[in-house]
């Protein structure tokens, strides 16, 4: 009886060990992979390919608060570089630059009036501290009034590809906050609308396209006009400030945005080891929280993920190394992947990721070959990328498909008039053959 209740009880135990490993396993990798964000939509992208990496409703528009300037920033930046203005170009605040200035609801450095401020200065006052009045007061020089930079801002988001957004106004802010002076054209009650997706591709275009604008994104401090002016993004090392519990290494940008409307929200990059990914939390409850969305985000993505050159430059799909040749010297032409395929992947799925070849139909005949003359190098295809696992994000760019140009390896001169004689007479009495013997068979069938 001893000997049956202690085999009942080990019966127990063994059955409890094993469902409880059998929960928790597929529990905890769930868990991992959602991340479990507390944000409205988030998004992660690695920097220089444009790889999604991890997306939760990234395509829904929300009002995206102050990090509207990056847009801002963006058109400074290219103003300066197109010689429109300089870094050294100074301009005076407007009656409406310097009300929203002195509209202690606004973040702002207090403005003043006739005084010449540099770009520079205002610049690096909107980037830094997020300010507003030196936002609308760099709007209006570049396009002589805000609601002609806002035609502009909303140009520039349609040739970047941006697929959600509207801009009505140069800061952020809500246009009923602005009163009267609400850009023209802008509906008075109108917001800034953004996308996760659509503001990581916005930081995508000025850190590839501008990269100095780091340099100034990542200052934690600066002086201007005589006082500290403090950023807002907290996950930079503030020196003698409480609040180095957000500090994440590598981080150098790039824009907070806070309003009633919008919540709190942040577009972060961060660089570390060569690897820059960018970030996008949106509508998180506190300003605490949206830093610490952020870091889970990084983690992943610097956790989780590595460079990897998945297939060399000059590589060849085995048993698709050749295409066929008609009117050439040779029959056939090697042809291979022009450029190296790097993306950024989870460490164990190298074995999960595969190439298909696409030939450009145009250049082939009716029998699926390509017509000599052909020269090396040249471009016959694509090579896509083709990924076999459970989730693939996508890129941000809404017309990419991860493809690298297929090129012929050598040169292929079309053959001589003689030897297309020769060839032609000999198709001429193969295919006469073939006929013949098929008509034959046609007797006896």
């Amino acid at each position: 009886m001893k000997h049956n209740v202690m085999k009942f009880f080990s019966l127990v135990i063994a059955t409890l060990v094993l469902v409880t490993s059998f929960i928790t396993q597929p529990l905890s990798a769930q868990a991992a992979e959602s991340l479990e964000l507390n944000a409205e939509s988030a998004i992660l992208v690695d920097a220089e390919t444009g790889k999604i990496l991890y997306a939760k409703n990234p395509d829904v528009a929300l009002p995206p608060a102050s990090m509207t300037k990056m847009m801002t920033e963006y058109l400074v930046w290219e103003a300066v570089e197109n010689g429109q203005i300089s870094w050294d170009t100074t301009t005076q605040i407007s009656d409406y630059a310097y009300s929203i200035s002195a509209n202690n609801s606004f973040s702002g450095v207090g403005l003043r009036q006739q005084q010449d401020y540099t770009v520079e200065e205002l610049y690096e006052a909107m980037a830094i501290n997020s300010d507003n009045a030196t936002s609308i007061a760099l709007a209006e020089l570049i396009s002589g009034s805000e609601g002609e930079f806002v035609k502009l801002m909303n140009q520039k988001g349609e040739e970047m590809g941006l697929t959600e957004f509207k801009f009505v106004n140069s800061t952020g802010l809500d246009n009923e906050d602005l009163g009267d002076n609400y850009p023209e054209g802008t509906d008075p009650n109108g917001t800034n609308l953004l996308s996760a997706r659509s503001s990581a591709l916005l930081a995508y275009h000025l850190v590839n396209r501008f990269p100095d604008a780091l340099e100034i994104s990542k200052i934690p401090q600066a002086e201007f006009d005589g006082q500290t002016i403090n950023n807002w993004n907290y996950m930079l090392p503030h020196e003698g400030v409480n609040l180095n519990q957000f500090y994440y290494e590598g981080v150098d940008g790039l824009k907070t945005g806070f309003t009633t409307l919008a919540g709190y929200s942040f577009t972060g990059t961060a660089e570390r080891d060569g690897q820059r990914f960018i970030t996008v939390v949106m509508k998180t409850g506190s300003e605490s929280e949206r830093f610490l969305e952020t870091a889970k985000l990084l983690d992943h993505g610097y956790n989780k993920f590595e460079q990897q050159e998945l297939f060399p430059a000059g590589h060849q799909l085995e048993g698709e190394e050749t295409i066929p040749v008609a009117k050439g010297k040779e029959d056939a032409v090697n042809v291979s992947i022009k450029e190296a395929i790097n993306v950024p992947i989870k460490t164990d799925e190298a074995d999960l990721y595969s190439m298909e070849y696409h030939i450009d139909e145009d250049k082939l005949n009716e029998d699926g070959e390509l017509v000599a003359p052909i020269e090396q190098g040249e471009v016959i295809g694509t090579a896509e990328l083709v990924y076999d696992g459970d989730t693939d994000y996508g890129y941000i760019f809404s017309d990419s498909t991860n493809q690298i140009e297929l090129v012929t390896n050598e040169a292929v001169d079309k053959a001589n008039w003689f030897m297309l004689t020769i060839g032609a007479i000999g198709d001429f009495f193969a295919n006469l053959f073939t006929s013949s013997v098929n008509w034959i068979k046609g007797l006896f069938s």
